[in-house]
């Protein structure tokens, strides 16, 4: 996915001052004290971390390294610099602690990052979620949630709610190193019976770079007299907005005059892509304010005072390519959401609240509101001119999104009108009428209740650990493209 992130740093903001200017290396005038020359082999790469972070960080003011007259000379910066052994250690001390920041990240690799963004990543095609064996336990089982067509899972004949307890032979605990152990090219899987972990079943499987289409299940269902859509969609990637808009398509052919809308295991993505999805799903609403945007105070002052535009996000009637939007004119929307549902998925219900009428069912989500960028190593940030001399960026928090009636915040994540919850003795074949999530929304359409949770107690979200895209940049990250900031020294 290219990014087209342009900055003009020098007309950046108003309120920067010679000294910020200086303290950056494009002040001809001033250069650092030579006698003092500092060895640092990545000096130029902490400059680029620091200044990003310095002019659109989300936290810049709760993170005093940040501040603008934080240094007195370019020597004095490089001081500071040399105490970071790598640009990792530096960028993790310029996040925010207060609030604390669990999204903003660096990369040492950006292709591998924009390959990420696009849908592609290495996979053998298991999606699972880890978890605790039982409630005080240290042993961990995986358990599948769906596989992906056409890889090596798929062909050795893995299915959803198939459960496991080791790789290549080892004991999953909780202090599992699980990068190492699933970023293996390959590995053997020790899958096992419920309530057991001695292995039955060993599978090895391969790992290859696999693009995941995010649509992952879209059909017409035809329930007690009903046609009802149900999309099971599973990330926000904008790659694919033509094939979500193709089924939207669908929906508008087959007549449909419900959606079910399965964000379970959608940890969210581009903003773009949550805008339009909410523009396919209504229709009525083109050029209504859909969400608003909080940048830092610095930031959020100049747009403000120069284009306050730049602050809203409005539904529009075209993708990103210009196709027109197939939409559904609906006045109300079934949302399955749990606790992994984040970022661009909230984006859509709390920016449709204010329109439609959201029927939430499942669990409190993950609770992410703001948004991040790509910054290259380049005059302006974008990815055209980036230094050859290293393939760092960084992806920093740099605004929190709000409804149009300006409800943010949602730490906690959105609260379900009716609560519902997985279970691992009774998880259901994906997009079956029988599957106990899917159905509890079709029930409540055809006759306005949600079966009881009778599985409540073996619910899976108390215990949970971590999921197979925690293992990828774009985990639980919301994140714009495109953006054009060229700020006017007025």
């Amino acid at each position: 996915m290219k990014k087209k992130t342009k900055f003009n740093l020098l007309l950046l903001l108003l309120s920067f001052n010679a000294l910020l200017i200086s303290c950056s290396g494009d002040d001809d005038n001033t250069t650092p004290n030579t006698d003092n020359e500092i060895n640092n082999p990545h000096q130029n790469i902490h400059r680029f971390i620091w200044k990003g972070m310095n002019q659109v960080y989300l936290y810049k003011e709760n993170v005093a390294d940040l501040a603008n007259n934080r240094f007195s000379s370019v020597n004095d910066q490089n001081k500071y610099f040399s105490t970071f052994a790598t640009p990792e250690a530096l960028y993790e001390k310029l996040k925010s602690t207060t609030p604390k920041d669990r999204f903003s990240f660096l990369t040492d690799d950006y292709i591998k990052l924009e390959q990420n963004f696009s849908g592609v990543s290495k996979s053998n095609g298991m999606d699972f979620g880890l978890i605790r064996a039982a409630a005080n336990s240290n042993d961990v089982i995986g358990y599948v949630r769906y596989i992906l067509p056409g890889t090596d899972a798929e062909n050795k004949g893995i299915k959803r709610g198939d459960i496991f307890a080791t790789i290549d032979g080892e004991k999953l605990t909780v202090n599992s190193n699980f990068g190492e152990i699933f970023g293996r090219d390959s590995y053997t899987v020790g899958f096992v019976s419920h309530g057991d972990l001695t292995p039955t079943k060993s599978v090895a499987l391969t790992q290859v770079e696999y693009a995941e289409n995010p649509v992952y299940i879209a059909k017409t269902i035809d329930y007690n007299g009903q046609k009802i859509g149900y999309l099971m969609y599973n990330g926000f990637t904008g790659d694919y907005d033509e094939q979500l808009n193709d089924a939207f398509g669908q929906f508008k052919t087959d007549g449909i005059t419900d959606l079910v809308l399965d964000f379970r295991y959608n940890g969210g993505g581009s903003v773009r892509t949550a805008i339009d999805l909410s523009a396919m799903i209504t229709g009525q609403f083109k050029g209504e304010v859909f969400s608003k945007e909080i940048w830092n105070s610095e930031l959020t002052a100049h747009f403000q005072s120069t284009n306050p535009e730049r602050l809203i996000n409005r539904f529009q009637d075209t993708t990103r390519n210009g196709t027109l939007l197939n939409s559904l004119n609906l006045s109300k929307l079934y949302v399955l959401a749990t606790d992994r549902t984040a970022s661009a998925s909230e984006l859509v219900m709390n920016g449709l609240e204010p329109y439609i009428d959201i029927i939430h069912i499942g669990e409190n989500t993950t609770g992410k509101h703001q948004a991040s960028i790509t910054l290259y190593d380049s005059h302006n940030f974008g990815r055209e001119g980036a230094s050859k001399d290293h393939t760092y960026a960084i992806q920093p928090l740099v605004l929190k999104s709000a409804n149009k009636n300006g409800v943010t915040d949602y730490d906690n994540g959105l609260t379900p009108d009716f609560e519902f919850s997985e279970s691992l003795a009774n998880l259901g074949i994906l997009g079956d009428v029988n599957e106990p999530f899917l159905k509890s929304a079709l029930d409540h359409i055809t006759n306005g209740t949600v079966p009881a949770n009778s599985a409540k107690q073996n619910a899976i979200h108390f215990s949970t650990i971590g999921e197979t895209k925690m293992f990828t940049s774009s985990y639980q990250r919301m994140y714009k493209e495109d953006v054009d900031l060229n700020f006017i020294n007025e």
